[in-house]
């Protein structure tokens, strides 16, 4: 523990201009002194910076140190992280993000999980994918980053599924643009997980139906394709998936072929899933996210049955 209290205070030191002032006006407090429902909502203003964007939304205390032990190309343009999170104080919900801090850049990073909270329980690694923008933390990830190098992290977001055992069963919509799969991701495999768990003791949470609306570019821009598939190939009563792209330019593959949809997600196909039992979590671009919410809504979605989360 004091190697890795002396870790994060090195790497803290840099920030306390950047994030203390923003945490005082923020009011952060430990996750545990605000109860969140599993179906939150959070909604975000339009600005550069997360922490900016992000100010009013509760996050967890622990700021945990983080090594990264391994990385690999998602995309042509994404790239995925494995960290390694040691300090057992350090959870979080299917779909929450963290703070990224990175010793010597002065800019905190927003970056959703894409792994499932049993990875970290079992294992201690989270996994996060990162698109390749020009905002400092982004470029650290894809031009400097090495295996071993070490950053901070710290959990927050009100865009989770978090069922407890006793809850009744729900259906998931979940309706992905581009990165926006990362939370998406993180409460698919999680659902996968619950699913087996159930299977495997003959308790715990009771999964309804999921299905995945994605959409991407081309195929080579749908992030975890394999990994999306491999679970409704797995769990075929439970678990479908749509995946859609808008700008294809080259023969789709056989094994994608049939799950592929030429085009953008529609109303019309949403609107087929809808039912009390079913709850909707839309995550991708600010439009994306604003339509399908407000066409959820005016279909007679109950509010507190759609969550969704912007990122830019």
């Amino acid at each position: 523990m004091a190697c890795a209290a002396f870790l994060i205070s090195g790497l803290l030191r840099g920030y306390v201009g950047a994030v203390c002032t923003r945490a005082a006006a923020s009011k952060l407090t430990s996750s545990t002194s605000r109860p969140l429902t599993f179906t939150s909502i959070m909604k975000s203003k339009r600005k550069t910076d997360h922490l900016e964007r992000t100010a009013s939304v509760v996050r967890r205390e622990v700021v945990a140190a983080a090594k990264v032990c391994g990385a690999a190309s998602e995309s042509p343009s994404v790239k995925s992280l494995r960290l390694l999170v040691a300090d057992k104080d350090f959870s979080f919900k299917a779909g929450q993000w963290i703070d990224f801090f990175i010793p010597g850049v002065s800019v905190v990073g927003g970056f959703s999980i894409c792994s499932s909270p049993r990875l970290l329980e079992q294992e201690r690694m989270i996994e996060l994918a990162v698109k390749y923008t020009n905002h400092p933390p982004a470029l650290w990830i894809h031009d400097k980053c090495t295996l071993d190098s070490e950053v901070a992290v710290r959990v927050g977001g009100e865009f989770f599924f978090d069922p407890q055992p006793t809850d009744a069963p729900r259906n998931l919509v979940l309706i992905a643009g581009g990165v926006g799969i990362n939370p998406l991701l993180s409460i698919l495999r999680y659902s996968a997980d619950l699913h087996r768990e159930r299977a495997n003791k003959g308790s715990g949470y009771e999964i309804g139906t999921i299905k995945l609306f994605y959409s991407a570019k081309n195929t080579g821009e749908l992030l975890f394709k394999k990994n999306i598939l491999d679970l409704v190939n797995e769990f075929p009563e439970k678990i479908a998936c749509s995946l859609h792209v808008t700008k294809q330019t080259t023969q789709i593959s056989a094994e994608l072929k049939p799950y592929i949809t030429e085009g953008r997600i529609t109303e019309e196909e949403i609107k087929d899933h809808i039912s009390k039992e079913t709850l909707f979590y839309i995550c991708g671009p600010p439009p994306m996210t604003d339509f399908f919410s407000k066409q959820l809504e005016n279909n007679h979605v109950p509010k507190e049955h759609i969550c969704f989360e912007k990122w830019w």
